[in-house]
């Protein structure tokens, strides 16, 4: 379409549209929920409000700074997820996170700490219910339960051992614990030096200790008297060290005691870990992402289903250059990616080379989300993070990776759901009033334009089909809401897609003003026309990318509409306008003054004509 006398070819940018529409509705249907609803923002279905608030391992009270780089952070995991109506506020030491929707999920989610370590594995237990089968991806001879330490086969420890410990634990951990080969399954990744390797006692000891400089372990207190009322069914109870309920300590003491119990350096006091917290790993975590990564940690998988005595971090979440997430083919599961920086990429590589046939957990908040056995060494420091993901829990794990762990832990004090009835009667005015304004371009383009009209009517149809179904899928998949501000910008989009229609027109007229017919002055006014449309496009849509990038809330979301709406003008009169008015210029019918509207603008044209003629006899 260089010029008025290129050949055009109607029938393909029609086609062309028609595929788009109808790909995009496809896509509507068939995927996700399979609903044509648009997400609403707060403001139009209401939301949910949670309350974060931030706790310090020393019980003190967050700082200031520490608090406006959480809310940072967790503003650029919202964008991350798109345009998502989402707020985030300080609140003396809370976080308050707004998000649409009566589900609280996803603003706890938006909190979530995310303070990834990867730990060497030592040793992996099923948890309690789970039986003795070995977890998935264990490396061969991994023992199938009973005491860590244990050879294959070897029969479990009598329940009710010792008294005070829970269901399992033996009176004192094997000797075996202590004197396992480095590398072999189960086994510390590191052997004890020297220095930290027991004599051989004369006479056997009743509680061996693996390390002679640190004081002995607590000794289990005396068995329950005759008679003594056994405990409830399902309450197990408690080894030395283990935390006492919320009601008796604070949450300061509690973290501390996590830590001593589940974070000591004791093979013994390990062995209690081990199989005490097999027995709770379906409880609230208090040491989530408060666990030191200079320690070992006893902690569950994330489907609660094993228990992991872990070794000290060699990696953590501050050295991922990046994340992202996907559907792994050929295990036909979603899977995180992760991209390490270069001093993380050599550590990874040295001790996937070194630790081939072992496990390493990758550990989320105190939570082994995955614990893949090592198969071969790793060079560049790209692998992936495999577990029980889906579509969105992958790529909520991917955004919280990728902009980094938040500089406290949180809890969920408080959620409460947010009326939406002023904006809904926003939203039927706004709604009211945006009929009013299509119906008046329409009918003043039937009254001016005649049978031209109906292309006008034709073409905001095809365009507003288009809008809704990119919204409901940006809604699907990047968590777009529609707000108020945003049917602002579809509005005045509105208006910017009937300006392209009169632009075209009036160029029509000029060229049936010189004297051209109606088939060739709809070519030749094209040419003319596109070049304003474009341009009149172009400074909206840079406008609305400029207004995008700097504004905040939910000005961001007129912006965005603003710029789609702009855009599909421009796709809706290269692929529609024009293709349907360069076929009514071929048909004789539409010529014709009574049906084009044009009848004036001919008679001016006659006009000059004969002026024109008279002026060359005389």
């Amino acid at each position: 379409m260089a010029s008025s006398s290129a050949p055009v070819h109607p029938a393909r940018y029609l086609s062309l549209f028609l595929v788009l529409l109808v790909g995009a509705y496809l896509l509507v249907f068939l995927t996700g929920d399979k609903q044509a609803k648009t997400k609403l923002g707060i403001d139009l279905q209401g939301g949910t409000r949670v309350t974060l608030t931030a706790r310090t391992p020393d019980g003190s009270a967050p700082t200031h700074q520490a608090l406006t780089q959480a809310q940072q952070i967790i503003s650029a995991r919202v964008n991350g997820l798109g345009v998502s109506g989402s707020e985030v506020i300080i609140d003396g030491s809370n976080l308050v996170i707004t998000v649409p929707g009566n589900d609280s999920s996803e603003a706890r989610n938006l909190g979530q700490t995310a303070r990834l370590y990867i730990r060497p594995v030592i040793h992996v237990i099923p948890a309690e219910g789970q039986g003795p089968q070995p977890p998935t991806g264990a490396p061969p001879g991994a023992p199938l339960g009973g005491a860590p330490g244990m050879p294959p086969g070897a029969p479990e420890a009598p329940l009710g051992g010792a008294p005070g410990m829970p269901p399992g634990a033996p009176e004192a951990p094997p000797p075996g614990l202590a004197g396992i080969a480095p590398g072999a399954p189960g086994a510390p990744l590191s052997p004890p030096s020297p220095a930290e390797q027991p004599p051989p006692p004369a006479t056997p000891a009743p509680q061996p200790r693996p390390y002679p400089q640190e004081p002995p372990p607590t000794p289990a207190p005396p068995p329950p008297t005759p008679g003594a009322p056994p405990p409830p069914p399902g309450a197990p109870p408690k080894p030395p060290g283990a935390p006492a309920p919320p009601d008796q300590k604070d949450l300061t003491q509690r973290i501390a005691d996590e830590k001593q119990l589940r974070q000591s350096t004791d093979q013994q006091i390990q062995v209690l870990a081990l199989q005490f917290q097999a027995t709770r790993c379906n409880e609230p975590d208090v040491l989530a992402g408060n666990d030191d990564p200079k320690l070992p940690l006893v902690t569950c998988s994330q489907d609660h289903k094993q228990v992991y005595l872990l070794d000290k971090s060699i990696i953590s979440g501050e050295q991922i250059k990046s994340a992202d997430s996907g559907l792994d083919q050929q295990r036909g599961e979603y899977v995180v990616t992760v991209q390490f920086n270069d001093a993380a990429s050599r550590t990874w590589a040295d001790f996937t080379a070194a630790n081939v046939g072992t496990q390493t957990a990758f550990v989320l908040d105190s939570e082994v989300v995955s614990a893949p056995e090592i198969q071969e060494a790793i060079p560049g420091g790209r692998t992936q993070i495999t577990g029980r993901f889906t579509a969105d829990s992958a790529r909520q794990l991917a955004n919280v990776l990728k902009y980094g762990s938040l500089p406290l832990s949180f809890q969920s004090s408080e959620a409460q759901t947010v009326s939406a009835t002023l904006g809904l009667t926003s939203l039927r005015a706004g709604l009211l009033a945006g009929a009013i304004g299509l119906a008046l371009v329409l009918i003043y383009s039937l009254l001016y334009y005649r049978a031209l009209g109906l292309l006008v009517a034709l073409s905001l149809t095809a365009s507003g089909a288009m809008v809704f179904a990119i919204l409901v899928l940006l809604g699907r998949y990047i968590g777009y809401t529609l707000d108020l501000a945003g049917i602002a910008g579809l509005i005045i989009g509105i208006g910017t897609t009937g300006d392209s229609f009169v632009v075209f027109f009036e160029r029509i007229k000029d060229e049936i003003r010189e004297g051209r017919s109606f088939r060739s002055a709809v070519p030749r006014g094209w040419v003319r026309a596109r070049r304003t449309i474009l341009s009149g496009n172009a400074v909206t849509l840079l406008a609305a990318a400029v207004l995008y990038v700097m504004a905040v809330g939910q000005v961001k979301g007129f912006a965005f509409t603003l710029g789609l709406t702009t855009i599909l003008d421009t796709v809706v009169v290269f692929l529609v306008t024009w293709p349907l008015l360069f076929l009514a210029s071929k048909s004789a019918t539409m010529a014709k003054p009574r049906f084009n509207g044009l009848g004036a603008v001919q008679q001016i044209a006659r006009e000059r004509r004969a002026a024109a003629h008279a002026t060359g006899q005389g």
